[in-house]
């Protein structure tokens, strides 16, 4: 017969063995392509740090920037996998599952960072993240500014958009601005972020365009000897994770997240807005020649091609009811 102190501490060890798993830290990988050092990395850092102390370690946010983690596309495809459970990527970037999401990325859409930081974080976020769960079982959990687009090159002043024909750019890895670069004129030579820095070292393209924190971080300035300041692009980035991985933490610990989220993607969004301010003189002050263009005509002749071109896809009048949300 087995005795009543054996069960007792067969039962208490049985107790301790479930609350160790009980215990267990909810890991979230969270990569970027963006290098270290930037506000959008840092607001990673930010984030992990705060949930980490108010959930007592329940769950673990781990950062994994500068491409650790694999390209824009291997990341996005690793979250709605499950394979990784977060990331911050351009929003155009999810257009395989949501075609009409690439309008948010639209050259000349957005009047002001407030514009689209508030209409990002508002019903338009709820209808593109509804589809996104629902597609492929990722959930939108904010949207923050990335920046400012602007054109920089190697050796050529560009003042007006007819001096853009025929200038080898990388863009990213979607077909809206493959469809602007072409409207310049200009080669489009879409290019995974992580291979940029090299591939304007060795002249394999002869320019890119990036917003200024972006330029600075990914040290792009120093194989750059012109930075245009076209303003062609206003940037949302957006927090994703895996639909799976986000109901496995308990309502009271997403809470939590969501809350560190909200707090530092507006810390990370004023930072972006005072580096772009002051970013202009450092590169001045580090031998970058900064033009002013004509950006009225890089309007025109993205504006004549762009719109037309994706209605179909955006929706007839989706670009011009964004381009007048309040």
């Amino acid at each position: 017969m087995v005795s009543t102190k054996r069960c007792i501490g067969f039962l208490i060890g049985l107790g301790l063995s479930g609350l160790a798993v009980a215990q267990q830290p909810v890991v979230l990988r969270w990569g970027d392509v963006v290098a270290g050092g930037h506000p959008q990395v840092v607001m990673i850092d930010r984030v992990a740090a705060e949930v980490k102390a108010k959930t007592n370690g329940r769950v673990d946010i781990q950062g994994f920037p500068g491409g650790q983690m694999g390209s824009s596309r291997d990341m996005i495809e690793a979250v709605a996998n499950g394979t990784q459970q977060l990331i911050t990527e351009g929003a155009a970037n999810f257009g395989a599952w949501i075609p009409s999401i690439s309008v948010t990325e639209a050259p000349f859409i957005w009047r002001s960072p407030a514009h689209l930081i508030k209409a990002m974080n508002g019903p338009l976020l709820d209808k593109y993240n509804e589809q996104l769960i629902k597609a492929r079982g990722m959930r939108i959990l904010g949207a923050v500014y990335y920046g400012t687009r602007h054109l920089t090159t190697s050796d050529r002043a560009i003042k007006t958009v007819a001096d853009a024909k025929g200038l080898k750019v990388r863009v990213p890895e979607n077909d809206v601005f493959k469809a602007m670069a072409e409207s310049w004129g200009a080669k489009p030579t879409p290019m995974n972020f992580n291979e940029l820095y090299l591939a304007l070292k060795t002249g394999t393209v002869d320019a890119q365009e990036n917003p200024l924190p972006t330029i600075k971080s990914g040290k792009f300035n120093e194989v750059q000897k012109y930075i245009i300041l076209t303003g062609h692009v206003l940037t949302p980035r957006l927090v994703v994770v895996n639909e799976a991985a986000w109901q496995k933490i308990p309502a009271a610990d997403r809470k939590i997240v969501e809350e560190a989220l909200k707090t530092h993607m507006a810390w990370a969004d004023d930072q972006i807005q005072k580096q772009e301010t002051a970013l202009i003189d450092e590169f001045k002050a580090a031998g970058v020649t900064i033009l002013q263009p004509d950006v009225e005509a890089f309007r025109k002749a993205t504006l004549a091609v762009v719109p037309p071109k994706f209605e179909a896809k955006w929706g007839k009048g989706t670009f011009e009811s964004i381009l007048n949300m309040k």
